[in-house]
């Protein structure tokens, strides 16, 4: 890796970030606030909630396998994504590598930071191009983006070649694992501090069945994860969803429950998906959704919309042509959903 100065923008490095009210007493024990320009009443919401989410970052430390100095908490991945592009991306002249197709999310915000987004097409059963990205990198490239699983095509890539990125990649390697929770291999997560140009990402969106209340993760070095305070508006994640957080935090067996559910459903929906006429080809998943060929995917999208029932037509992404993306539901959802489909003609 390149030195981590070398590869942050330099206003970013030089950066006097904002210092909140309740930065300046930590540590101390204060009863009276008078110092935010808060209203006195309607307690607790009345309070700027805790700007780094620290009680929050203890709880998950120990569960995600890390050190809470290792955690960012964001609005969202995006928020984790966007903050990439504003930290080490600078506009109009650096560059970042991702494969192709995948979440939809990294070429906007590229788009909205002025960064040039070079993008590498799977290979043969959606497998990763390892030459291939390390050759579209040049020396302007900042960040490479891997997907895994990956959205929309589900699968897992090979640690091995994700081993081969991030050893010869002297840049920023961001491991998006928002769906590692349904899959059986080993978070990257674990390896921060082999690999000190890591960045791995994580959402309570999917497996903690919380995307309403907005809330993403991503796991650094100390030193990349003091870049995303640094830079990061100062009260990101609002005191309600801290608090739902923690409450599921405490009842980790529902949560459990939820995901040993959706992995049931997977083995019953895609057999069943498999020996529809109109499906093509059904591909594996490590995800909570599936990626399926048909034989008319528009035909077929308008058909289920008129069933009242909404997947994700992926037919204009590349290599995706012709193909659905799925989600697990619950056994009513997907039964209702395989039965609409048996009905097509």
């Amino acid at each position: 890796m390149k030195n981590l100065e070398s590869l942050v923008r330099p206003n970013i490095w030089a950066l006097e970030p904002y210092s909140c009210a309740r930065d300046e007493f930590k540590g101390m024990d204060a009863h009276v606030f008078l110092d935010a320009n808060e209203n006195p009443y309607n307690d607790p919401i009345n309070r700027y909630p805790d700007p780094l989410q620290e009680k929050l970052k203890e709880r998950l430390a120990p569960l995600k396998g890390v050190r809470p100095s290792q955690i960012f908490l964001g609005n969202g991945s995006d928020e984790a994504i966007d903050l990439v592009y504003r930290i080490f991306c600078n506009p109009g002249k650096d560059n970042v590598v991702a494969i192709a197709p995948t979440y939809g999310m990294y070429k906007v915000c590229a788009d909205i930071n002025d960064v040039e987004y070079r993008s590498v097409p799977l290979l043969e059963d959606w497998q990763l191009d390892t030459k291939g990205l390390l050759n579209a990198a040049d020396a302007h490239t900042k960040v490479l983006w891997i997907c895994s699983p990956n959205n929309p095509t589900a699968n897992d890539f090979p640690r091995e070649a994700i081993h081969e990125v991030l050893t010869n990649f002297d840049g920023i390697v961001v491991i998006d694992e928002a769906y590692s929770d349904f899959s059986t291999n080993q978070p990257f997560r674990s390896l921060l501090d082999s690999y000190p140009n890591l960045i791995v990402l994580n959402t309570f969106s999917k497996a903690w069945a919380s995307a309403a209340i907005r809330l993403g993760m991503a796991f650094a070095s100390e030193e990349i994860i003091g870049l995303f305070n640094k830079v990061k508006y100062p009260y990101n994640v609002n005191l309600l969803t801290q608090e739902k957080a923690l409450t599921l935090l405490a009842d980790l067996p529902t949560v459990d429950g939820w995901l040993a559910q959706i992995k049931r459903e997977r083995e019953h929906v895609l057999p069943a998906l498999a020996e529809l006429p109109i499906v093509l080809k059904v591909f594996p998943t490590d995800a909570n959704f599936v990626l399926v060929r048909v034989t008319d995917a528009n035909r077929i999208y308008r058909y289920l919309i008129e069933q009242g029932i909404v997947v994700r037509n992926r037919t204009r992404v590349q290599l995706c042509q012709d193909c659905l993306r799925i989600t697990i539901g619950t056994r009513q959802e997907n039964n209702e959903l395989l039965g609409a489909l048996r009905f097509f003609k």
